[in-house]
């Protein structure tokens, strides 16, 4: 996907297609202020935190978002990273619940009614969909996931997969790990 690409507002989208392209414009957005912001800020923490606060506050349906990151002392476990939203849950074992599964398939899982994901894990129960994005740094090492929750049904997409991702990639390919 091309600059260009994201901006195209000529009407000749679908519905859906002009929506894509304003959610993906407004990631092209918010992924330059977190570059910026932690281009040189060695602590994972750090960028942890705002990643979150600057997606929270650029998509008004983020209804939770955080990271859980790889516990150090038990690798298959999930320990809560920076977060912003209601509490969240502390530990989360590799497999169980969304956040588990992304973590042990090292794969984005894109859940549009949680309600119906089995061993799904309710933190809140208002959330309603969810995507968990893994954090993979350049050497293949899995360091965590990012967590988002909305309180709308099938909030999340392959818009939001690509470009969490790709912020994700961006800002930890260097990192050993997040905690």
């Amino acid at each position: 996907m091309t600059d260009a690409s994201l901006h195209d507002h000529t009407g000749t989208e679908a519905a859906d297609g002009t929506i894509a392209s304003r959610k993906a414009a407004q990631y092209h957005e918010v992924a330059a202020q977190i570059a910026s912001l932690t281009a040189d800020e060695p602590q994972p923490v750090a960028r942890m935190a705002s990643i979150v606060c600057l997606l929270s506050q650029a998509f008004d349906h983020f209804f939770w978002t955080g990271f859980y990151c790889v516990d150090p002392d038990d690798p298959e476990t999930l320990v809560v990273g920076p977060y912003q939203g209601t509490p969240g849950c502390l530990r989360i074992a590799f497999g169980r619940g969304v956040c588990g599964v992304a973590a042990a398939r090292r794969t984005t899982q894109i859940v549009p009614d949680v309600h119906a994901f089995p061993d799904h894990i309710a933190c809140d129960s208002r959330t309603n969909s969810e995507i968990v994005v893994p954090v993979i740094n350049r050497a293949g090492r899995l360091l965590g996931v990012l967590d988002v929750d909305s309180t709308a049904f099938a909030a999340f997409d392959e818009t939001d997969a690509i470009w969490l991702k790709r912020i994700l990639d961006a800002t930890f390919a260097d990192c050993a790990r997040l905690l």
